[in-house]
């Protein structure tokens, strides 16, 4: 076997193994990349739909979002304070207090645990009439 034939063949297996290597992350980074696209879009989506007062799509949207993070788990806590806060805007503050106190007690080192701390905060001052 002279040199050139040598270079050749090995050319040929690492272009196979690369391309397997190509292929297989093609195939298990697509179906990953679309729900992440589609977490992340629905998140803006329901962040849009917030800002517009517009609770009972926000919500919707909240619930379809959620049914896609069984693999972004860490984004549960956002999703669940938006949730609360559109409770808090719909007058339901008892399930938006429920809502917070889940955030604390399963993600209490999360930002939104913070946040969710402080809305607890506010819903539990009564007002002076």
């Amino acid at each position: 076997m002279n040199p050139t034939s040598a270079n050749r063949q090995g050319f040929r297996a690492l272009h196979r193994v690369l391309l397997g290597v190509g292929v297989v992350a093609v195939l298990t980074g697509c179906g990953s990349y679309r729900v992440s696209s589609g977490v992340s879009e629905g998140l803006d989506l329901a962040y849009k739909q917030y800002a517009d007062g517009d609770c009972v799509s926000t919500m919707q949207t909240l619930s379809k979002v959620e049914r896609m993070l069984s693999s972004y788990r860490f984004l549960q806590p956002e999703v669940s304070l938006l949730r609360g806060l559109c409770l808090e805007r719909q007058g339901y503050f008892m399930d938006a207090m429920e809502t917070y106190n889940y955030i604390l007690n399963t993600f209490p080192q999360s930002e939104y645990a913070y946040r969710a701390k402080a809305r607890l905060k506010v819903l539990s001052v009564k007002p002076t009439s």
